[in-house]
């Protein structure tokens, strides 16, 4: 490679191969980090594009491509770290690597639920030494086939903004937006995330106990369920000082449900896999705001042990 690899994703999943993509197209220099070092130095990594309306009928074909794989030793020249994992690998799969990362390397976290930013933002803080830590949230649609292979099945908004810390710096933060369609930064990014947790909180609990997709809910003996959910992460919101408006977090519920009609929810497919969930980061992050001010949150916490007893 002519540069060294200075964004690195954690996490190569379906978002993280996605993300990946996306900015290697756009011209960066990006990279995994790999579990060991018995990992390839180099994986060649298979895209299928999203099929436009024009070429609905045309055979989408895989595009291959490929990304170095970073062991946690060579991670000097990083400046951007993106993770990518699920809500309950944060800390496990990131606190580690703190050390090994240069003092000015920035943390975005984009994953489903809530919850890490506020246990990792005193790791950031602690350090003071120039580290900062940003937020984001995406709803583009992506499939994972295989390891390395990953089909685009939806566009959707990805929104980004600053945290804690040191701010992005200009020059990332312009080539993220550019090279993601459809993502914006925003100047308050935490109801932005309480936006997006609003729908997994209705959503995701709901398919995976009635095992249905999520066009089901649409079905008016949901209703009730779905709107005492959101009420009750409306409180709590309000408490953590977020202001939420209920109708706008209802019409954008159903209107997921109506655009995802025939798609099984993330947990569902957890459920279905035997694999363990984000329950607790998302139904079980607002029980936990709530008992943090005194508050009870009862069909949230009804749902978080429901599905937990699922799991199990």
């Amino acid at each position: 490679m002519t540069h060294a690899v200075d964004i690195a994703i954690l996490g190569a999943g379906a978002v993280g191969q996605l993300i990946c993509r996306q900015l290697t197209v756009a011209g960066m220099n990006v990279g995994f980090i790999g579990r060991s070092a018995l990992e390839a130095s180099q994986q060649v990594l298979s895209f299928t594009p999203l099929a436009s309306a024009d070429d609905k009928q045309q055979q989408i074909h895989a595009i291959p491509y490929s990304a170095p794989i970073l062991t946690a030793d060579a991670l000097d020249n990083i400046r951007l770290v993106i993770v990518c994992v699920k809500a309950y690998q944060v800390l496990d799969a990131l606190s580690p690597l703190l050390k090994q990362l240069p003092n000015q390397c920035h943390i975005l976290l984009l994953h489903n639920g809530m919850g890490p930013h506020l246990a990792l933002a005193p790791l950031i803080d602690a350090q003071a030494n120039g580290r900062g830590l940003s937020l984001g949230t995406t709803s583009q649609g992506v499939l994972r086939q295989a390891p390395w292979q990953i089909k685009q099945t939806g566009q959707g908004l990805t929104q980004l903004g600053h945290f804690t810390g040191a701010e992005l710096t200009e020059h990332y933060r312009n080539a993220l937006l550019a090279a993601i369609p459809n993502s914006e930064w925003v100047d308050a990014i935490v109801p932005c995330l309480w936006q997006k947790l609003a729908v997994n909180a209705a959503i995701n609990p709901l398919t995976a106990l009635y095992q249905c997709p999520n066009g089901k809910l649409a079905e008016p003996d949901f209703s009730e369920m779905i709107n005492s959910i959101l009420d009750e992460l409306v409180m709590v919101a309000a408490h953590d000082g977020v202001s939420l408006d209920k109708s706008f977090l209802h019409d954008r519920v159903y209107q997921v449900i109506r655009l995802t009609a025939g798609n099984f929810s993330s947990m569902h497919q957890d459920i279905a896999h035997q694999r363990r969930t984000e329950i607790d980061q998302i139904n079980g992050y607002i029980c936990g705001r709530a008992q943090a001010h005194g508050l009870s949150a009862p069909v949230n916490a009804e749902l978080w042990a429901r599905v937990k007893q699922l799991a199990v």
